[in-house]
């Protein structure tokens, strides 16, 4: 009989520990995978792929999550909607895109995979946002508009050009606030900024490097003392013209985009080309998007509009090439737009196109 009841203790002890053991198998959720597909530009374009993955890495590192990105083969929405397709085979349930150009992609795949969480940035999703995607959107043209507020202040006279890369919302509004920047300095600073139409190009590339150069090279020649390059790859085209310009002696400048750009023009003598930069968090965007997502708070289904209120959208707080009197001028100014005193249009009416 002892012997009995101890089998039978045995035995209930066993199917405990097992029944414990499943348990814990089935409740064990696997970590998620973080992943991003570039847009056409490289992901060291040191611009906007670099940034979005640098703020989705950045996050990945703190909470201990596999992260990995791919480049498509090509730009068509097919392209795009593989290389997002193939990272979701293998495992990845969080995907950054980076860039318009995947609006239609995203539109696709948001209804393949409603346990995929997907984040847009720079397209708003018109066709609709799906409840497991955000899209996320800047006010480009404030940005622009502080950029171009420093450009004059700093110049004080001569004239300014645009090196745009395709002809896109995104990229046409930081050229009409950096007009609109540089005319509120010319009416309320004194300075005496010259645009002329002719300065004002659009590359229709972002991955061209050559070309970026090759147009910064007329723009100079013409004249122009400083370049805004808004132009992803492209625009390190452009800025590389104008660092091998000051290294020759030259007082030529490069205004950058997207992210802070000052160590791209670095000199080599402790000095940098870059006068400033038109900024937009995406690296903050991206890290925070991943954060909620670890956190199960992933905002899906809604859009984001980020500026200069949101504190997402304007120039470095301090750069070496801008005086404190110059900074302090345009954090004033950054003020009157979080206030709503200031507005800056976020259309090209009455400026160059």
């Amino acid at each position: 009989m002892k012997k009995t009841i101890a089998l039978a203790l045995a035995l209930l002890l066993c199917f405990s520990v097992f029944a414990q053991g499943a348990a814990e198998t089935k409740t064990e959720t696997p970590a998620l995978k973080v992943g991003m597909v570039t847009d056409s530009g490289t992901i060291d374009d040191r611009s906007f792929n670099q940034g979005t993955f640098e703020g989705v890495k950045k996050a990945a590192e703190e909470f201990g999550l596999e992260c990995t990105y791919l480049r498509p083969s090509g730009t068509t929405t097919t392209d795009y909607v593989t290389a997002i397709t193939d990272l979701y085979d293998a495992g990845y349930r969080f995907i950054a895109c980076p860039g318009f150009l995947f609006a239609d992609a995203v539109a696709q795949v948001q209804a393949m995979y409603d346990d995929l969480m997907l984040v847009i940035i720079d397209d708003a999703l018109s066709a609709g946002i799906g409840a497991n995607s955000v899209a996320v959107v800047f006010k480009e043209h404030e940005s622009g508009f502080l950029a171009g507020l420093a450009t004059a202040l700093k110049l004080e006279e001569g004239s300014v050009g645009f090196l745009g890369g395709m002809e896109i919302p995104s990229v046409q509004k930081f050229n009409w606030g950096f007009q609109q920047g540089v005319i509120y300095a010319n009416e309320n600073y004194g300075t005496k900024i010259t645009m002329d139409p002719s300065n004002f190009v659009y590359s229709g590339s972002f991955a061209d490097i050559a070309l970026g150069q090759q147009i910064a090279n007329t723009l100079f020649s013409k004249g122009v003392d400083a370049v805004f390059c808004a132009a992803g790859t492209t625009g390190v085209g452009g800025l590389n013209e104008t660092k091998n310009r000051a290294l020759s002696g030259e007082n030529v400048w490069a205004v950058g985009v997207d992210v802070d750009q000052y160590y791209e023009g670095d000199l080599g003598n402790g000095k940098s080309c870059i006068l400033t930069s038109a900024m937009k968090d995406v690296t903050g965007v991206a890290y925070d998007m991943v954060k909620a997502a670890v956190e199960g708070k992933f905002p899906g289904g809604t859009l984001l509009t980020l500026g200069v209120a949101d504190d997402r959208a304007g120039i470095p707080a301090s750069n070496p090439n801008l005086t404190p009197e110059i900074e302090a001028k345009v954090a004033e100014v950054a003020a009157l737009i979080k206030a709503g005193t200031v507005v800056v249009r976020d259309n090209g009416a009455g400026l160059i196109k």
